[in-house]
C-alpha cells in the first residue's frame, strides 16, 4: 500500500508525475534519461490536448492519420541555403587581430 504521492511519481508516465508534484524533479529526471511518454493514460492526453484513450468511439478515432496541408509540408520540409542568406562581401575576411578595447569607454555597464 502506497501513499497518493508514491502512487503517482511511481506511474510509467513521466508527463503524468510531473503533473502531481516534484514536478522540476520529473522533468529534469525525464529530460536526462531522454524518456518519452507513450500517452496511454486519461491524464497525460488531457494535458497535452490529445484525445483520451477512453469511451464508446474509440475503435473509430483510434487509427486517424491527419495528413499535413501541401503549405504545411512545403514549409516543413524547405531547407535554407546560403543564398537564402544575406552575407557582406567582407564576410569571414576578418585578419584575426585583436580588438582594441582601450577606447571603450565602460561607464554605462558598471
Amino acid at each position: 500500500l502506497m501513499g497518493i504521492t508514491k502512487a503517482s511519481l511511481a506511474t510509467d508516465s513521466w508527463l503524468s508525475a510531473a503533473s502531481f508534484q516534484e514536478t522540476t524533479r520529473v522533468l529534469t529526471d525525464a529530460a536526462i534519461n531522454c524518456r518519452s511518454d507513450k500517452l496511454a493514460g486519461l491524464k497525460e492526453n488531457v494535458i497535452i490536448g490529445k484525445l483520451i484513450p477512453a469511451g464508446t468511439g474509440i475503435n473509430r478515432y483510434r487509427n486517424i492519420q491527419v495528413q499535413p496541408t501541401e503549405e504545411a509540408r512545403a514549409a516543413a520540409y524547405t531547407i535554407p541555403s546560403y543564398e537564402d542568406q544575406y552575407y557582406s562581401p567582407d564576410f569571414g575576411q576578418a585578419t584575426g587581430a585583436a580588438v582594441p578595447l582601450d577606447d571603450y569607454g565602460y561607464s554605462d555597464y558598471r
